[in-house]
């Protein structure tokens, strides 16, 4: 395992730095120019250029690239050009509610996915199955937003059980998720949906193999080819479904942060997009890209831990 897993982790260099790469090419190729962005079109020549020059804009390219590099190998991710405040000042500020967000839906997925998608399986073509198929095309068919609307509209308009604006204080559990369910919800049902998915068509896979057959035949109760025989072994497509949805969260959480006006990752970021904040954009984006990386990195980690015989592959 020891092996495997630094295979994995230098395998995982060369993607960070292709992503590295792409976010400071990016950044640099966007429409309009961040000193004028700051100072205002009013500002005169001498006042662009000086902010270029203490920017570093105006060096070459490959100095700029250069540079970059050798500040996130520091862990220095800059500054904001608005606030001045530092990246991770700003982050910091912020990340208790993305991980609380994230690790919640992560959680519903998974309680009310697997369950679902291993009792379809198992009742292939019922009532059973018929009724999670369609519940989970529903799931995946309502975009984020509008789920997150329709919540807001039953739970917190109509029946007043949950505030309109999440606005959570951190210091007070009940609080704090008091005001993550409707988020929570929101985004965690759409991850149910996948993980239905998922496990259903894995479990209706391992089903049908022969070792499930064999332990069938010599009286092994039903629930012990299910969970013992029949899921463990169904499990690495569902790890890669929860993985891949992960990066999809990203996407997602920042539209829902907005409907609920809550605090996070994804709402800076469209703020520092808004407000023309380069160096915060770059560095959030690097945040995410390193993010993104470690969650396909523990992925592939998981599969080692669940089929030894990918260690070997």
């Amino acid at each position: 395992m020891f092996r495997y897993t630094l295979h994995r982790l230098l395998a995982a260099v060369p993607t960070l730095l292709a992503v590295l790469t792409v976010i400071f090419l990016i950044i640099r190729v966007v429409p309009g120019d961040p000193a004028i962005a700051i100072l205002g079109d009013n500002a005169s020549q001498q006042v662009i250029d000086a902010f270029r020059d203490r920017l570093g804009l105006n060096d070459p390219l490959w100095v700029q690239y250069g540079r970059f590099l050798a500040e996130i190998a520091q862990g220095d991710l800059g500054s904001s050009m608005v606030s001045g405040r530092t990246v991770w000042q700003e982050v910091g500020a912020v990340l208790p509610y993305t991980i609380d967000l994230t690790a919640a839906s992560i959680l519903i997925g998974i309680l009310l996915g697997i369950p679902l998608g291993v009792l379809a399986a198992v009742h292939r073509n019922g009532w059973i199955d018929y009724v999670t198929r369609l519940v989970s095309l529903l799931g995946l068919s309502f975009p984020a937003f509008f789920t997150a609307i329709l919540l807001i509209l039953v739970f917190s308009i109509e029946l007043r059980w949950f505030p309109v604006i999440s606005r959570a204080d951190m210091a007070d559990p009940a609080d704090r998720l008091y005001n993550l369910v409707l988020p929570a919800l929101s985004l965690g049902l759409i991850m149910t949906a996948y993980v239905t998915r998922a496990a259903r068509s894995s479990m209706l896979e391992v089903l049908g193999e022969d070792y499930v057959r064999t332990a069938r035949a010599k009286g092994v109760p039903p629930r012990v080819v299910v969970l013992h025989h029949a899921l463990r072994n169904a499990l690495i497509p569902i790890v890669t479904v929860i993985g891949l949805y992960l990066g999809l969260l990203i996407g997602n959480s920042v539209l829902t942060e907005i409907v609920f006006n809550r605090p996070g990752l994804g709402k800076l970021i469209v703020t520092s997009l808004n407000q023309r904040d380069y160096a915060m954009l770059q560095g959030l984006m690097v945040v995410y890209a390193c993010f993104i990386v470690v969650v396909n990195l523990l992925t592939d980690l998981t599969y080692g831990l669940l089929d030894p015989r990918v260690k070997h592959q």
